[in-house]
């Protein structure tokens, strides 16, 4: 079974309103060139001046604007939202859930996973820390749908195999991203078939990708990789649509040979 699917590419604003727009705008795109299935990159939402401008935007589980408009788009376009990451209130006032939601094509949740590995970095003038602002979730998920069964993970998960390993066999895994250029450059391609190839599995990795208002700069290079490890459709920079196919078969061929 073929089914079209997109990893969409943003840039997104420190303004909730103009990148729900964006978002918005395509993945209607995306619909229109036959997918059913889309996701976001990891904080679609905003990127802002400061890891901290993202607490502002933070909602009950269940309601909020965010999690409406990813309701609201599913139905609209009729088709399948991974949404990159939403934030989620947590029992800490400082600190949010970063929580990838999936939104079936009649706008009803479906599943939630909340990011377990939380990224920190130094290199020169360029410094990261997640713990900060975010709460690690505890749950790892994969779900079925009519694709297939679905993994779900963020952007620094994908450094931690044994995540993927334990869910047990999937037709795709799903990473929303914001990698910063230093990693990026480094490692992006290379976890990203890493993954693929040993879960014999499709990657989607929707990514941010360019210069943000706030000075940060990410690395984009949105992707879809194949089980047997191969990028069937990417995307360098900027904002974009990245269209592939999800196909159990070559899933099933691929594990056939393999063993």
């Amino acid at each position: 079974m073929k089914t079209k699917m997109a990893a969409i590419q943003m840039v997104s604003a420190p303004e909730l309103a103009p990148n729900l727009e964006a978002a918005g705008r395509l993945i209607a795109a995306a619909a229109a060139a036959g997918a059913k299935l889309v996701a976001l990159p990891e904080n679609f939402y905003c990127i802002g001046r400061k890891d901290t401008d993202k607490l502002a935007f933070r909602e009950p589980d269940g309601s909020g604007p965010i999690q409406q408009f990813l309701s609201d788009v599913s139905l609209k376009n009729r088709v399948w939202i991974v949404g990159g990451t939403a934030p989620i209130s947590c029992d800490d006032d400082r600190r949010i859930r970063s929580a990838s939601l999936v939104f079936d094509d009649a706008g009803k949740r479906v599943a939630r996973y909340d990011k377990m590995n939380l990224f920190r970095f130094e290199q020169g003038a360029e410094r990261y820390d997640e713990a900060r602002t975010l709460q690690a979730g505890t749950q790892p998920v994969a779900i079925a749908s009519p694709f297939g069964r679905l993994a779900l993970s963020v952007c620094y998960d994908v450094r931690f195999p044994e995540l993927y390993r334990g869910l047990g066999e999937f037709d795709a895994m799903f990473v929303p991203s914001a990698f910063t250029v230093p990693t990026g450059a480094a490692h992006w391609e290379t976890l990203l078939r890493a993954r693929a190839i040993e879960n014999k599995a499709y990657v989607v990795a929707p990514a941010q990708g360019g210069a943000h208002p706030g000075g940060r700069r990410t690395w984009g290079h949105s992707m879809i990789v194949d089980p047997w490890g191969d990028v069937v459709a990417a995307q360098a920079d900027g904002e974009g649509v990245v269209l592939g196919e999800i196909d159990t078969d070559r899933v099933h061929d691929v594990r056939r040979r393999l063993g």
